[in-house]
């Protein structure tokens, strides 16, 4: 018979919930009495300082996944995943080096604001689709995880979870809008940590670690015990191929991600920022690897005890080792610290769901919208994608239901190479950005196995899933695309006269903080067809055999 992993005494999981809903609310309300415009709305008028900026970095990168899904993708995968959670983490420092002081000068909220200035009204508006395509399956997930964990912590069915949980999530993220959503993501990420570590620093404990005072680091005198029943752990699996493609899906895909620039342009300045950098790196490297120490414990668990894990029930891995470990208060408060992981996502691409429709698409169409019109539809836009999210996780549609990891790979083809090229290099233009996106974009869906199961590039399941073999091919293509598209129709006497081309010069100059317009910089043909060059192997590579 099966074993159910739930909580026995629900009262727990009611006060610890309530508790935390209360206090998320007042820094809602608290921090979002100063909001007055559009800047304050999605980007917290600019004001966050470093330290609870990088808290709400980290936090917003973590997702629920970081508690209850990642740890059973340690289960499958075991030791390459720790290369994995290494990409995730060099995505926002290269944010902030490759594009994340220009566009702060040129005051974008998201890279498809940056679209619409650098490339145009038509590119604004093909970027800002997708990305509320991305950033519904990213708020998707979260709410059918949160939705999952009202369930584990309250005994109640999963729609009744759903319902009530969502509203009361959606409620509270419009009310805070970017001022409540950075102060309760700092919030969220201390509780996040509390709630994870220190629990894991018992397990460890319990199963004979002596480094189980400093988990994320110090599990290592468990690696014998874990060769005995597990003699594979430590094996590589997989080939060169597989750990390179985590660059162009992983790294390039949270380069490309909304939400995750939103937190760089919420510092207060450039220094700032690059200060939340080196928060965001220690905070998030901690909770990451406690997270893979949690996947460590979970193999060891299972191999050493021969307790079976149904893969329905992978994902509660954390829920499990608490419940046989720890006291029941504890799994409850392991439990609300993953809502809060939840939480702070949701509260990223809700926000950056309102920001693409308020400001990406509607203020792209009608430009001349007052400033008050343009808060009151970015507020409508942020609860309308919450209350979507909800109906859309009753039952969700197959095609949505994606890993939010193949999100990535999406983000990586679709965002990534239109904002690097447009910031460093003059000569990319609205054709090469507009084809680049929709051509490599639909190549990403048509070699995932979600929508065409029979077109798949590597044979192994999980890695197609993941999108890492459909990233390797359509990130470098979508290179290929904008920079030739670019160059060619550049040269087209009828098409180049459409091509603001001084504007464009004088706009990249001056994000690159010159006051004068030098036409050889940022200008290299040479350079960008090397970046064309490589990416064509690249293509070579991803289309040969696995």
């Amino acid at each position: 018979m099966e074993q159910s992993w739930q909580l026995s005494n629900t009262s727990l999981g009611i006060a610890f919930l309530v508790a935390s809903f209360v206090v998320f609310y007042l820094i809602g309300w608290y921090s979002n009495r100063a909001s007055k415009s559009v800047a304050d709305l999605y980007i917290a008028g600019g004001t966050i300082g470093p330290l609870a900026n990088g808290l709400g970095m980290a936090s917003t990168y973590m997702s629920l996944a970081t508690f209850l899904g990642v740890t059973a993708l340690i289960l499958k995968l075991q030791v390459p995943f720790v290369y994995m959670w290494i990409q995730f983490i060099l995505a926002i420092p290269l944010i902030t080096i490759l594009f994340g002081t220009s566009l702060r000068r040129m005051g974008a909220f998201t890279p498809a604001h940056f679209v619409r200035e650098r490339y145009g009204k038509t590119a604004a508006v093909v970027s800002a689709c997708w990305m509320i395509l991305i950033m519904l399956m990213y708020a998707l997930g979260q709410m059918i995880g949160i939705a999952k964990a009202f369930e584990t912590l309250l005994g109640i069915p999963y729609a009744y979870g759903l319902a009530f949980g969502g509203l009361l999530i959606v409620g509270y993220i419009t009310l805070g809008g970017m001022y409540g959503a950075s102060y309760n993501a700092a919030f969220q990420m201390v509780m996040m940590g509390i709630a994870f570590i220190i629990p894991l620093g018992a397990i460890m404990k319990a199963m004979g670690s002596s480094g189980w005072w400093f988990p994320p680091l110090l599990y290592g005198d468990m690696v014998k015990s874990m060769l005995e029943v597990a003699p594979d752990f430590f094996d590589p699996k997989y080939g060169v191929k597989w750990y390179f493609a985590l660059i162009p899906s992983l790294t390039l895909g949270g380069i490309g991600l909304p939400h995750l620039a939103m937190r760089v342009f919420t510092a207060s300045s450039l220094r700032s920022a690059r200060a939340a950098m080196v928060w965001y790196a220690l905070i998030l490297g901690m909770v990451f690897s406690a997270t893979y120490t949690m996947g460590f414990a979970g193999v060891y668990f299972s191999q050493s005890t021969g307790t079976v894990i149904s893969p329905t029930d992978a994902d509660k891995i954390t829920i499990i080792l608490n419940l046989v470990y720890n006291p029941e208060w504890v799994t409850a408060l392991v439990i609300v610290g993953a809502i809060a992981a939840g939480l702070s996502t949701l509260n990223g691409n809700l926000l950056a769901i309102g920001a693409l429709v308020a400001q990406d698409i509607i203020s792209t169409l009608k430009p001349n919208l007052a400033e008050k019109s343009k808060m009151v539809i970015g507020y409508v836009a942020i609860a309308t994608a919450g209350i979507v999210s909800i109906l859309l996780a009753f039952k969700p549609p197959a095609f949505l239901v994606v890993s939010i990891l193949w999100a990535f790979g999406l983000a990586a083809t679709v965002s990534a190479p239109l904002v690097i090229m447009g910031v460093w290099w003059k000569e990319a233009n609205k054709y090469g950005a507009i084809a680049a996106s929709l051509i490599a974009g639909l190549v990403y869906i048509l070699v995932s196995p979600y929508v065409a199961p029979s077109i798949t590039l590597s044979g192994d399941a999980l890695t197609d899933k993941l999108g890492l073999s459909g990233a390797l091919l359509s990130a470098p293509l979508s290179f290929i695309i904008l920079i030739v598209v670019s160059y060619v129709t550049n040269r087209i006497p009828s098409l180049a006269v459409r091509i603001p081309r001084h504007e464009t010069e004088k706009l990249i100059e001056s994000i690159h903080g010159w006051s004068t317009v030098n036409p050889m910089r940022y200008n290299s043909t040479a350079g960008a067809f090397t970046i064309a060059g490589i990416c064509a192997v690249l293509v070579i590579w991803a289309l040969m055999p696995w």
